[in-house]
């Protein structure tokens, strides 16, 4: 029976094609981690009051698998290079998979938020995995097209959460949106063992870097846990202020370690290639920027325009299967002319897309929004396989792994920030509107209203006419104003992607090769 499944194995995957597997392994891993960063949204009512859940527990729904998954990402990633990149994805996947059945089975809201954690930190072993699998399976020529591929099903996952949770809640159950991952794991899993060769990093011996590991895991814990609960609790309160001390503390004391132990978790000679600092600025800038678009626009849409979650979820189709189409497309470009001139034009579109956006107006229709989800698409998919593919072919293949942690870990990081400062900035903006057209309305009041415009919180039903019109206007004219300063950090991220990326021709000259410490060379002046 074994010989007879080894034999059909042989025939269905060679060594043409196994690359091919591989690539859609890692492209089913990659659905099922990045459905579950927006399918959940659309089913937080339904969880309420499903298991009563309290606004606390709510937010830490998606809170608990947004740190975890940030946090985790580097260590996942040095892990995969030290044990086994195929071996830390599987574990990743199988992690995942169960905590995701736990939760469909969850009785409590502690329960649905601990297993969520768990959940985080099973994507956060795939997600680096992913990228770090693809890059020892394509040679350089091919890795673009590949990358491109890898983006275009993020972005297809990313389109189908909405609607899919929207469907899947209103037709079924909350619980259904869980219970599909534990097939794609399994399906997921069959692939990897099939066709993906193992691979790992066997310049270092197979020692665990604890002390990094765990100053790492406070710094970025902290940091995120601040950014997270920094409108809520306000951004100069104790609790706040002391999470960002510590954080600063920890991640100094992080840099330090590294420089002393023998296996360290990131070697900081990474960053003397400006395309890995280019690479990782822009994936900070860029999700930053998207992030805080797509999360105000679809309060806009659902609050103002009074859409439905699921009719909310469609409309942002145009945005995310342009990605769909141009991931692939920009990562065939990126083999022949290199990530540079394509995450430039990329970064420019994205800031034109926010900008376009910045002028909605409580009386806007999705005709008015329509053009800059349009653009939006497009600079995305010209933004991200080419970054992706601009990191990770600056630094040796052995160091795969914790390059693409590094990498995603950036764009998780560069996401909370997106959320944290536009929220604040809606909340700072929006209370000198409605001081100015509510000054009837006590002070206390009128502060409760502007914190609350920060996470998209509006009037309910029995509030006055004027009351719910000033709300809306202030919500609409501080979203306005903090996209338009999203734009002008984007628009700057275009610039520096310009200057740190190195043009392609200068890159190959100076691809990085291994070294006798088994480091990635400096890239030189042309």
């Amino acid at each position: 029976m074994t010989d007879r499944i080894l034999a059909h194995r042989h025939r269905l995957v060679t060594d043409e094609n196994s690359r091919w597997w591989t690539l859609a392994a890692m492209c089913f891993a990659l659905f099922m981690v990045m459905l579950d960063n927006t399918v959940v949204n659309v089913s937080l009512p339904s969880i309420q009051r499903d298991l009563h859940a309290s606004l606390s527990a709510l937010e830490w729904t998606v809170n608990a698998y947004t740190l975890t998954f940030a946090v985790m990402m580097v260590t996942g990633g040095r892990l995969g290079d030290i044990f086994g990149r195929r071996r830390m994805f599987m574990f990743g996947v199988v992690v995942f998979g169960l905590s995701s059945a736990a939760i469909g089975f969850a009785t409590t809201d502690t329960m649905l938020v601990a297993f969520r954690a768990v959940q985080g930190i099973g994507a956060a072993f795939m997600m680096p995995a992913t990228l770090s699998i693809i890059t020892q399976a394509f040679p350089a020529e091919q890795r673009g097209m590949a990358i491109g591929t890898w983006a275009g099903v993020s972005a297809m996952a990313l389109a189908i959460g909405p609607v899919l949770g929207g469907f899947l809640t209103q037709q079924v159950s909350w619980r259904a949106i869980f219970f599909i991952n534990p097939p794609i794991a399994v399906v997921a899993l069959a692939v990897t063992l099939f066709a993906t060769r193992e691979s790992r990093d066997e310049t270092v011996d197979r020692s665990v870097d604890v002390p990094g590991i765990a100053a790492l895991t406070i710094g970025l814990t902290a940091l995120v846990l601040g950014l997270v609960e920094a409108n809520r609790w306000h951004w100069g309160s104790t609790r706040v202020l002391g999470l960002f001390v510590l954080s600063a503390i920890a991640l100094a004391t992080f840099v330090v370690i590294e420089k002393r132990v023998k296996a360290p978790m990131v070697d900081f000679r990474f960053f003397r290639s400006r395309s890995f600092v280019g690479a990782n600025v822009v994936a900070f800038l860029v999700t930053l920027a998207m992030f805080s678009q797509f999360f105000f626009i679809a309060l806009y849409m659902q609050n103002i325009l009074h859409y439905s979650p699921l009719g909310t979820g469609i409309r942002f189709l145009p945005a995310t299967l342009l990605i769909i189409v141009m991931g692939p497309l920009a990562g065939r470009l990126t083999d022949r002319v290199g990530p540079r001139p394509l995450v430039t034009l990329g970064m420019l579109t994205v800031g034109a897309a926010i900008l376009v956006q910045s002028g909605i107006t409580v009386h806007s229709g999705y005709l008015q929004l329509l053009p800059g989800f349009l653009l939006m698409g497009i600079g995305m998919g010209l933004v991200m396989s080419p970054m992706s593919t601009a990191a990770m072919n600056s630094v040796d293949r052995t160091k795969a792994g914790v390059a693409s942690g590094v990498l995603s870990m950036s764009r998780m990081v560069g996401g909370t920030v997106g959320l944290a400062v536009m929220g604040a900035l809606v909340s700072t903006i929006g209370r000198a509107k409605i001081d100015e057209q509510l000054p009837q309305v006590p002070a206390a009041t009128r502060a409760a209203l502007a914190n609350s415009l920060g996470a998209g919180g509006l009037p309910g039903h029995n509030a006055s006419a004027q009351l719910v019109n000033a709300v809306h206007e202030a919500f609409v004219s501080a979203v306005g104003t903090g996209l338009l300063i999203g734009a002008v950090v984007t628009f700057a991220g275009a610039i520096l992607a310009w200057t740190l990326i190195e043009p392609m021709r200068k890159a190959a000259a100076a691809a990085p090769d291994l070294a006798a410490d088994g480091t990635a060379r400096e890239l030189t002046a042309a």
